[in-house]
C-alpha cells in the first residue's frame, strides 16, 4: 500500500502472514516454496504460515516457546528439523516423502 504527500510515496511493510486466508492459499504457498527447494524460502513460508494461523496457538500445540518459534522462523532463525516437523504438525499437515520423476 503506497500514501502520496507532498510528492512522496510513503511505503508501508508488506506481511505475508497477512494474506494467508484459505486452505488453498497455506496449500499453494507451501507448494511454491517447496518448488523452489530453498531451505530458508520453505522455513520462512512455514513461520509466515504460522503466524498467519497464531503463534500462541502453534507454541502451545507444539510444546515449543512462542518467543523461540518466532526466532527460529525469522529472516536469520535457522529451525531445527524437529521444530520444522512439529510446526508441521501442528498447522495439521505431515511431510511425506516421493520418488523424483527424474
Amino acid at each position: 500500500m503506497t500514501k502520496k504527500r507532498e510528492g512522496r510515496v510513503k511505503t508501508y511493510p508488506w506481511d505475508p502472514a497477512e494474506h494467508i486466508k484459505t486452505e488453498k492459499d497455506v496449500i499453494a504457498y507451501l507448494d511454491a516454496a517447496f518448488e523452489d527447494g530453498d531451505p530458508s524460502i520453505i522455513t520462512a513460508v512455514l513461520g509466515n504460515i504460522a503466524r498467519s494461523k497464531g503463534m500462541s496457538r502453534i507454541a502451545k500445540k507444539t510444546g515449543l516457546g512462542r518467543e523461540s518459534l518466532y526466532k527460529s522462523f525469522s529472516k536469520d532463525g535457522n529451525p531445527g528439523f524437529l521444530t520444522v516437523y512439529k510446526v508441521v504438525q501442528a498447522l495439521g499437515y505431515k511431510l511425506t516423502i516421493t520418488a523424483d520423476a527424474a
